[in-house]
């Protein structure tokens, strides 16, 4: 049996959620989330989530599905990942993945084996303290020399996801890399990227983000905290966030948050350029949906034909 996914990939701002719409709306499919923050309930804005109306448009999953207190693994998402495809499969449809979260993507894409370790708190407070004491290139080094291959995909100012490499080096003996060897999906998969020009995107960068703060992106913080999320729970970690919770401590003004999450993204836009790299060969950049439209339609016509049988018909 063929069985079609279509991932809609690339740096953040460069519309992807819009395309992906646009698409399934003609072609069918339902949208599969990829974003590592808009799995979190109450962190609209600043996650850029689509609004309920456009989920309303077309059926969206994995959004709204963890609090942000919660520790949310790429195990779990994984997990919930593939039970999802593998729903949507057997009723006759297909998933758009969509999303900039280069690890979600490519561990469902290239079947990674992902770890299933329970966060270690004791164990993360001193690896976290230890950054903190020697700073974070101290603990990137430490990684580096048990797990070389991790520490070189790993921006060494993510001191979350050092902690996490490290904790599952602890706890299994076994480097996260070679838990993450990668696998033979047992789906065909096509694979676009939104191409925007450097400039053009740094300027969507900044008119996001000011569009975030004016549409109430500090009363989205504070109502999180309200409701007893601590200021540092690793989801108030996410660009943005943790600017404005600066700026609520007095360590800012609001304008030097605002300019603070503009370079945050940009340095988050450089990252998710790592993970899709435009000379990987699987990768279509495209400027317009329309560029990939008749191939989409041709490789999910041809895939829900041989799910669903001949005459049947689209859904």
């Amino acid at each position: 049996m063929i069985r079609p996914l279509i991932a809609i990939v690339g740096p953040t701002a460069s519309g992807k959620s819009a395309a992906a719409l646009e698409l399934a709306e003609r072609l069918g499919g339902e949208i599969v989330n990829a974003d590592s923050r808009q799995v979190y309930r109450g962190m609209d804005i600043g996650t850029a989530k689509p609004p309920p109306d456009v989920r309303r448009r077309v059926p969206h999953h994995l959004y709204d599905i963890a609090d942000p207190t919660d520790e949310f693994s790429l195990a779990t998402y994984v997990d919930l990942a593939r039970a999802k495809f593998e729903e949507l499969w057997a009723k006759g449809t297909f998933p758009w993945l969509v999303g900039g979260s280069g690890q979600y993507v490519w561990a469902l894409l290239e079947d990674w084996e992902v770890p299933h370790v329970p966060p270690d708190r004791e164990l993360r407070a001193r690896l976290a303290a230890e950054a903190a004491e020697r700073g974070a290139e101290a603990l990137h080094a430490r990684l580096a020399a048990v797990d070389p291959v991790a520490a070189e995909r790993i921006d060494p100012r993510n001191v979350r996801r050092v902690i996490r490499a490290l904790e599952v080096y602890e706890h299994t003996g076994v480097p996260i890399s070679v838990w993450q060897r990668k696998g033979e999906p047992n789906f065909q998969v096509l694979i676009a990227a939104i191409d925007v020009p450097r400039d053009e995107l740094e300027r969507r960068i900044d008119a996001r983000v000011e569009a975030m703060f004016a549409s109430g992106l500090v009363e989205e913080v504070e109502a999180l905290l309200a409701r007893g999320v601590p200021p540092d729970a690793p989801a108030l970690q996410s660009i943005g966030y943790a600017e404005v919770i600066a700026y609520l401590h007095g360590f800012c003004t609001l304008a030097e948050a605002v300019e603070a999450t503009k370079r945050a993204t940009r340095r988050l836009v450089r990252r998710q350029l790592q993970w899709f790299r435009r000379d990987d060969p699987r990768i279509r950049w495209i400027r317009e949906p329309a560029e990939i439209e008749l191939e989409a339609n041709i490789f999910t016509g041809a895939c829900t034909t041989a799910i669903r049988g001949p005459g049947r018909g689209r859904a």
